[in-house]
């Protein structure tokens, strides 16, 4: 008789659920339009970097993130400060659209942060 054991899948973790949410209000927020989507951005920002978000104008921010790609990132640290919370880090494509017009298209990535429970991330802000 052969005796075989079957180990348990391993648990997703808690901030898979929660990522997958943020992108699907963002999405929701960009297709309602700039304003919706700055309130988006204006909620769910990282609260030790508030005074980094910025106004995108007209412009709303489409992200399609590849989930097999999320991973922790303890190291990051924008400006040079880490942020409180559990760092996690993922590939993105990026679509920006002025007037339902695409005006951008790359691919990125996109850090957000488990704090308190709850999902926080980093407003966009075009160079120039």
């Amino acid at each position: 008789m052969l005796a075989t054991a079957c180990a348990a899948p391993p648990e997703e973790p808690a901030a898979v659920g929660m990522v997958e949410r943020y992108f699907a209000e963002n999405n929701a927020a960009a297709r309602s339009g700039p304003a919706a989507q700055q309130e988006f951005f204006r909620r769910t920002q990282h609260p030790d970097f508030t005074d980094l978000s910025c106004d995108l104008g007209d412009t709303a921010v489409e992200l399609d993130p590849a989930m097999s790609t999320l991973r922790p990132d303890p190291g990051y640290a924008p400006d040079g400060v880490a942020p409180r919370g559990e760092v996690w880090v993922v590939g993105v494509e990026v679509t920006t659209r002025t007037a339902g017009t695409v005006t951008g298209h790359q691919i990125g990535s996109q850090h957000l942060v488990v704090l308190d429970g709850r999902l926080r991330g980093f407003a966009p802000c075009p160079n120039g």
